[in-house]
């Protein structure tokens, strides 16, 4: 694949990488120049006619998805070589390492480092979700961090269109059965929520260095998924804050039901454990205080034997029945009609005192505190209001928390403790124009707020790494955490041209042609020349073939003709202007070509520039008194000596 182009425009390079669904290459966009990552589905794939129409279904889907936690998905096509298909998915370029590199280095993260990525993947996820695009394999091997700490996700929507597909090769899925859901293990239905519990895998890697489940194969490994409970970090490093086990145990849950229920819901936990920096900020020891039962599935065979057991028994209670008398029969009638009278009554008396009804919680969060006390009334509870809180994922008078968890049940007259949400804390943004760059960072931190994705224009009148503009525009009111993106000057842009070679033209010609390289006309003198007729240019300030910026002055001497020479002895204290040409070697690379002038007994060095040793012949302009005499060399190496051509 090496040096083949697909598309038209995408030169493979290398080789980066390879999974169990493509191969990845680094390459090169020959349109827009600029590096790029390409998925080549393996060979195994690419006859099934399902799977290529969801594929291609699917990474379009994907490739509307914009998200700075999320790889983008610039192309993606088929290209014939050599009598086959190529599918290929185009991406962004991502020079980092994989979040699995990462905690094989490492062995296990920080908790810092843990909560950091954990973040930005929920960040993607929620934005995926919220386009309806599911993930179905978060994993670290599908999560990129660059070299300056930004998460990129990966791969959305193909997981699902490999779901749909017909090929029935197990080794594709060995890599990704660590990170599956139950349900995915069962072949149930996914959603949302199945890439919550992944990344809750995902939590579990990073902050104890190693995933919950192992087994011999990929088949034991998902039974375990479904039927075994996880052993909670703290459990193999006790350093693990209660907390983020908490947020963990929560994301892992066996039943869909009893997970975050959102990705938005994950990131307020997360958000809250991280800037709180606190053991208690999220001490909701309910998520793991009831933990999930598994109820096996009762087969046929179960049910033929319960249905046979219920027989026998209903068939011994008959027997039994038949063997009393009509005395029995009687006096049983008598007891149970006093047993039944008297629990009656001692229900009627006693309800209040040994019967108290129980009310499932409802889910407050996100509601309206009085509509929150409007509707627990009506269920015969009440609310308090503990605390304000800032929090910009909730308007103002919203509930962000809750004592009992939605489900469990209270007793009538309880009463449901809330934090409620101030809105997010409002600051005035400063204004960044006319600062430096360098200067931003402590700014912004004493507002509270963070620096947005910055942007680059050429600007005449500012000089470069100067902020020219913002947004949010100065001194507006915004949320503290609010990003303030930022346009920043590169200065004047820096256009070049290539220096002609004048020397030769007539002196219009000169200046025409230095007109159409963009080129400024500079001081003009005469000189008498022997060797070009009067009006030609005999002499260039710049070496033709120089790469220079547009509108540089450049200095000609013009020929007037010959000199009339009266006295020739009166032109040796004179220095008249000649050209060398002079062969280049042809060995390749670069020479240094020097040349030294030997006049009045004194040696100047009067010529030396670095050329490409290509064999071609170049012009050099000297001056010089017709007795000086002129060494000529290549990287230091004498070449050749000559004398002034007017001598």
């Amino acid at each position: 694949m090496i040096g083949t182009v697909l598309g038209g425009r995408y030169e493979i390079i290398e080789k980066i990488g390879e999974g169990g669904m493509a191969l990845v290459y680094k390459a090169k966009c020959r349109l827009l120049n600029r590096y790029v990552a390409i998925k080549v589905l393996r060979d195994e794939y690419v006859n099934d006619e399902e799977f290529i129409k969801k594929f291609r279904k699917e990474s379009q889907a994907a490739a509307s998805l914009s998200h700075p936690n999320i790889v983008n998905i610039y192309d993606v096509g088929v290209d014939k070589k050599n009598g086959h298909d190529i599918h290929y998915i185009v991406m962004e370029y991502i020079k980092g390492k994989t979040l699995k590199e990462i905690i094989r280095e490492k062995g296990k993260l920080s908790f810092d480092e843990t909560m950091d990525y954990s973040i930005q993947i929920a960040e993607a996820l929620e934005h995926a979700h919220k386009n309806h695009i599911i993930h179905r394999d978060i994993k670290p091997h599908n999560i990129m961090v660059t070299e300056d700490g930004r998460v990129k996700v990966t791969d959305f929507g193909i997981a699902r269109a490999a779901t749909s597909s017909t090929v029935t090769n197990t080794s594709n899925v060995i890599g990704s059965v660590h990170y599956f859901s139950p349900e995915q293990a069962r072949g149930g239905y996914t959603d949302e929520k199945s890439d919550i519990y992944s990344l809750g895998i995902v939590m579990y890697e990073m902050i104890t260095g190693k995933v919950p489940y192992e087994g011999d194969s990929p088949i034991s490994v998902a039974l375990k998924h479904i039927q075994e409970e996880i052993v909670p970090p703290q459990e193999i490093d006790e350093t693990v804050p209660t907390s983020l086990q908490n947020i963990i145990m929560k994301c892992v849950k066996k039943n869909q039901a009893d997970r975050y229920s959102t990705a938005s819901e994950l990131l307020r936990d997360l958000r809250r454990v991280k800037y709180l920096a606190a053991e208690d900020a999220l001490d909701d020891t309910s998520i793991i205080e009831s933990p999930t039962q598994i109820i096996p599935i009762v087969g046929d065979e179960d049910m033929g034997s319960i249905k046979k057991h219920k027989k026998e028994k209903d068939k011994k209670h008959k027997k039994n029945g038949s063997e009393g008398g009509l005395k029995i029969k009687v006096l049983a009638i008598l007891l149970a009609f006093i047993l039944v009278s008297g629990i009656a009554l001692g229900y009627y008396w006693l309800k209040d005192y040994f019967i108290s009804s129980e009310i499932p919680v409802r889910d407050l969060v996100g509601m309206n505190k009085d509509v929150a006390a409007a509707e627990l009334e009506k269920m015969g509870l009440s609310l308090k209001v503990v605390k304000e809180v800032y929090d910009s994922d909730f308007n103002e008078g919203e509930i962000v928390w809750q004592s009992v968890e939605e489900g469990q049940k209270v007793k009538k007259g309880y009463t449901i403790e809330v934090n409620v949400s101030k809105g997010g804390e409002l600051v005035k943004v400063p204004s960044l124009i006319n600062k430096n760059i360098t200067e931003i960072d402590e700014i912004l931190s004493q507002y509270g707020l963070e620096e947005g994705a910055p942007d680059y224009e050429f600007n005449d009148a500012v000089e470069a790494n100067i902020i020219i503009n913002q947004s949010p525009e100065p001194y507006s009111e915004v949320e503290k955490g609010t990003k303030i993106n930022i346009v920043i000057s590169k200065g004047p842009e820096k256009k070049t041209t290539v220096m002609p070679k004048l020397i030769g033209l007539k002196e219009n010609e000169a200046y025409n042609s230095l007109i159409a390289n963009q080129l400024v006309k500079g001081n003009r003198k005469d000189e008498p020349s022997d060797e070009y007729p009067k009006g030609d240019v005999i002499w260039q300030s710049i070496e033709a073939g120089t790469e220079l910026q547009i509108n540089t002055a450049v200095d000609i001497t013009v020929s007037s003709g010959p000199e009339e020479r009266e006295e020739p002895e009166d032109n040796k204290d004179k220095e008249v202007p000649f050209n060398i040409d002079l062969a280049l070697p042809q060995e390749g690379g670069e020479v240094t070509v020097r040349v030294e002038r030997i006049q009045d007994g004194e040696t100047d060095t009067v010529y030396n520039k670095v050329h490409e040793a290509d064999g071609k012949t170049i012009t050099i302009p000297l001056k010089g008194k017709l007795d000086s005499q002129y060494k000529f060399y290549f990287n230091d190496q004498c070449v050749d000596t000559r004398q002034h051509p007017g001598a």
